[in-house]
Formats: structure tokens, sequence, C-alpha cells
């Protein structure tokens, strides 16, 4: 699959700053999100379920993305902003976009921001929506922390700024995979320095929006995740109620970002709240018939404590190299890496087949055996990711997979027939959440 165009980056004049923005669509509706503590509009793109977000709302709307001033793309600055500094940008941003009115989808800390907006401008805010949202930011902290305590946790944050930890919370997921890890890291390092996320974070402890809950006369949907793990739920709850009719919405599992977990979802409530219906499901798939191929390394985390994180991590890089290489010279797409395996499909089962046969010999000479598993049939196509019973099939025929083993489906032998690619019986299985027995076959040249 290729890689998702990433929308021209532009710039609006806020008083002597320039804002940087993104449109994605053109719908009907404007639509402007409005970004948590830090964002970096053009790398957000590198995060999965990102753009995919992105575009499932522009199917009914002119989208716009931004950078408040000090983060990202957008100017940086020697003091941190007040809240009320920061809504200039929103409204400089629907000025450079000649939008009157718009819908205001604030996350986490952008909540807060979105309220002061539409109390401050109500006749150029349609609706409001906010996720993963709280009121006053102090009461992400527990109470009465001593002075001291607080500057040796801050001082902790700037410390380790970079490493991916500050946000380990906001995709909690994805917390312990080493790739995931790394990309959140490098999101921190390009959104932000240390020293105005210091700044930003002892500005934000400010924020109090309370008082100014009651006035909130613009149609409010509150959507959070009972499993937040950045913003307790509890908050959210206390946000809807403390909002004049405003409506809530509480999923029962997910990470605290909006573009993670059941993007459909989120994207159809929103789309419902705004326009009055949501699209079906089905309109955002496409279905194509494929061979997928899950391959996973083998006892790799006892590997990983016996030689140490920079030899294993090389490894990861050669394996990493090894399955670019040899899923392009079979004409495959690599849909994603697993942190210690990789998800591929095929159009050919049998170009399938020998990628993975090969893909299992070179990566056994290099010290790193694998176990792969495939399965033909149909998947769901979602941006740069694929999903489906396909997909599960073919992970769970990898379950049952040996050492430097490449397991098969029956229907996977029955589309090579004919070829020179053997199979050996492996026998019959039961594969969890799949029904019936499945026979299984080894796979040799």
């Amino acid at each position: 699959m290729d890689t998702p165009k990433v929308p021209e980056t532009q710039y609006a004049q806020s008083g002597i700053f320039s804002i940087a923005y993104q449109v994605l669509g053109d719908g009907p509706v404007d639509i402007i999100l409005v970004p948590g503590i830090i964002s970096h509009i053009d790398f957000q793109h590198e995060l999965p379920g990102y753009t995919r977000f992105l575009r499932r709302l522009a199917k009914f709307a002119r989208v716009v993305t931004f950078d408040k001033r000090g983060q990202g793309l957008s100017d940086r600055l020697a003091d941190v902003p007040s809240l009320e500094e920061r809504i200039d940008d929103v409204r400089a941003i629907m000025d450079a976009i000649d939008s009157k009115r718009a819908v205001l989808i604030g996350f986490s800390e952008g909540a807060a921001m979105s309220v002061l907006f539409a109390t401050t401008y109500p006749e150029r805010v349609s609706q409001l929506v906010l996720f993963g949202g709280l009121a006053r930011i102090m009461d992400l902290m527990p109470p009465n922390l001593p002075p001291e305590v607080v500057q040796e946790r801050l001082a902790a944050v700037v410390r380790g700024w970079g490493n991916g930890q500050f946000l380990s919370r906001v995709f909690a997921s994805d917390s312990g995979n080493p790739e995931a890890l790394a990309r959140i890291a490098k999101f921190e390092k390009l959104a932000s320095s240390p020293g105005a996320l210091k700044s930003y974070i002892l500005s934000n402890r400010r924020i109090d929006i309370n008082p100014i809950l009651p006035s909130v006369r613009t149609p409010c949907l509150v959507l959070h995740r009972a499993t937040d793990a950045q913003v307790p739920v509890i908050l959210g709850r206390q946000l809807a109620t403390n909002i004049p009719g405003a409506r809530y919405i509480e999923y029962p599992s997910g990470d605290h970002a909006f573009w993670t977990g059941d993007i459909e979802a989120v994207a159809g409530d929103i789309e419902e709240f705004v326009t009055g219906h949501r699209a079906a499901a089905e309109a955002d798939l496409e279905r194509v018939l494929a061979t997928v191929l899950f391959t996973d390394i083998v006892d790799s985390t006892n590997r990983a404590a016996q030689i140490g994180d920079q030899r294993w991590r090389g490894l990861l890089d050669n394996h990493d190299d090894l399955s670019n290489r040899l899923i392009s010279k079979h004409r495959g797409t690599l849909v994603k890496s697993t942190g210690d395996g990789i998800l591929a499909m095929f159009d050919g089962p049998g170009r399938a087949v020998r990628c993975a046969l090969a893909l299992s010999e070179e990566t056994k000479s290099i010290g790193l055996p694998l176990r792969a598993g495939l399965h033909c049939g149909e998947v769901e196509v979602r941006g740069s990711d694929i999903g489906g019973i396909t997909v599960h099939a073919a992970a769970r025929v990898m379950s049952q997979s040996g050492s430097s083993e490449v397991l098969v489906s029956r229907v996977v032998t029955d589309l090579v027939a004919g070829t020179d690619l053997k199979f050996a019986e492996r026998g019959s299985y039961e594969l969890k959440g799949l029904p019936g027995k499945w026979d299984l076959y080894s796979a040799s040249k």
C-alpha cells in the first residue's frame, strides 16, 4: 500500500506569529481539530491511524489541523502563550481559509482551548466536540503534593524528553512495542523542545475552565474512553456534567489518542452529531483477495535479554531490511511491523509462499529463526492497514508453526497446485476464534 499523501502545510498569521495548518477534504462543514499539549501536523501522519481518522472525517467535512504557536511547524516562542492568546490561532486559521463557522474538536488540553473559543466567539462555532478532555489540568496530579515533589517530577520529564515516556500513557496499548515507542519518541522531539515543554506544563497548571462551563451555549458532544490512561474517565464525565445540555459518550476501551482504537466508532459518532446521520462503516472498506503472511521471531524476548539491547536492535534492523527487500522482490506489500515480526500481503499465493520460505532461510542465517503462517482469502483494506477473518486466520496458522517453519492453510495449497512448491501434512487443528478444524501444511521448495 502506498504511504498516505500528506496534505500541504500552509501558514496563517496570528498577530506576528506564523501558525502552521493543513486542510483535508472539501465537504460542506468545516472542522478544526484543536490539538493537545504537543503536535506536529506533518509527522503525525506517520502515526498509525492518524491519517485514516482525518480521511474518515473528510468524507463529510473540510478538516483543518494545526500546530499551536510554539509547537511543531509553527513559530517557536520565547514565552508560553496564555490560553486566550492560543485561541487567537484558531481565529486566524478560520480567517485564512475563509471559514465563517466551524465545528471545533478539542483533544485533551485542546478541550479547554475549544470551550474558551466557543464562549468567546459563539457565532463562529456551530458545534463543540471534546475528546479525552478535562476542565482543570491540576486534576491530573495527586492532591497536596509538596512543591519539591512537583519540581522533581517536572525535572524528570525534561530529562527524559524525547525517549517516548512522556507520551507513553497517551498510547498505552503500544507501551511494550519498541517500534511504536521509537515513533513516539521522535514525535516528542519534533513537536517541542524540552524547555518549551517545561514552560507549557507550568503554564497549563493554571488552566481551569470550570467557571465558564455553565456559559457554554454551543451544542456539545463529550467523548471519553473508560480505559484512558492519561486523563481518567471521571474527569471526562465531570466535564460533560458541567456543560449545559452536553451529550456524553463513553467507550469501553482504547487509548487517550483519538486516532487509535476503534476509529470508525469515534468518527461515526462525530459525523452523526454534526450532520444528523452517519455513513455505513462499510463505506470505509475496500475488500480484496490476498494471501496474508504473518511472521514472528522465535523466543525473541529471551534472545534480547541474552545479547543486550544494542545487539538486539542491530539484529532487528537486519531483520527489517531483509523483510523489506524480500517482500518487495516477491511483489508483496509490507503492511506493518509487529515489533518482532511482520504482517504482509500478496496478490499471488505462490509468491507469498516463496517469500516466506526465503525470509525464513535468510533470517535463520543471521540467528533469528522465524515462525511463519499464510492464509488466502478476502481482506478488508483500511488506509494502510488490513483486517478481517483472513488476517486473523493467518495469525492463528502462524501460532501453530515451529521454528524456521512456514505453515499454510489448505486453501493456499489448493491455489498453488501444479507449481514446484512442496507441502507436508501437519494435521488438523482447532484455531482459536475460528470455526471447525483446519488442515495445515508445512511448505518447502
